[in-house]
């Protein structure tokens, strides 16, 4: 058994690994993310670091009375994204993030089109006739990826035994790692603790 206790500004995620009889050699890594005692933490997004062999996905983020559906979609590298208008009016999605700048210029209802995401790393979305819109893209490396549920909840199923980086992402305080072992029947414990002046300055330095 294996746990972790990630904390930063505020946000309490604590990490499990149990391993399932039937896969002797692989994890399941769960856990719950919630602000310290005000409630869980929605849209903390935990994935593995490092690149290993893994296939893209198809995904879909609407644009929907005046917003992106869902505002957080997070897919593995080499994913494909759907953006089509719903509204009755012009929409445009462009990026200016690092891992991949973008502008899909203005289009009408009922027209679509894509980006495919080929590095890692977040994507920052908005609308360049609505500056009210906005959303953000995860991009993991690899397919070991999760968002805490509204329970606060998350799962990564079958992780190979092995050390490996344990990222936190969450749109308030950005990125925290920590290295884990994953290592059938033995125990480790790790945790992250960030200042909440830290974290603030880190969101100023941003702006």
């Amino acid at each position: 058994m294996l746990n972790a206790c990630l904390t930063f500004a505020g946000l309490f995620l604590t990490v499990t690994s149990g391993h399932p009889l039937i896969k002797a050699d692989t994890a399941t890594v769960q856990g719950t993310a919630q602000l310290d005692g005000k409630g869980v933490a929605r849209e903390a997004v935990v994935y593995l670091e490092g690149e290993f062999p893994t296939g893209g996905i198809s995904a879909i983020m609407e644009q929907k009375d005046r917003r992106f559906v869902p505002e957080l979609l997070v897919v593995p590298v080499g994913s494909t994204v759907s953006f089509p208008n719903l509204d009755q009016i012009f929409h445009n999605v462009f990026s200016l993030s690092k891992p991949k700048s973008f502008d899909l210029g203005n289009y009408p209802k009922d027209q679509t089109r894509t980006v495919t995401f080929t590095k890692p790393g977040v994507e920052f979305v908005n609308c360049h006739l609505h500056p009210n819109m906005s959303a953000a893209i995860v991009v993991t490396p690899n397919k070991w990826r999760a968002t805490a549920d509204r329970a606060g909840h998350f799962v990564l199923r079958d992780v190979p035994a092995g050390p490996y980086t344990v990222v936190a992402w969450h749109k308030a305080v950005g990125y925290f790692k920590q290295v884990v072992k994953v290592i059938p029947n033995r125990g480790a414990s790790v945790e992250f603790f960030v200042p909440l002046d830290d974290a603030i300055a880190r969101v100023e330095a941003r702006r």
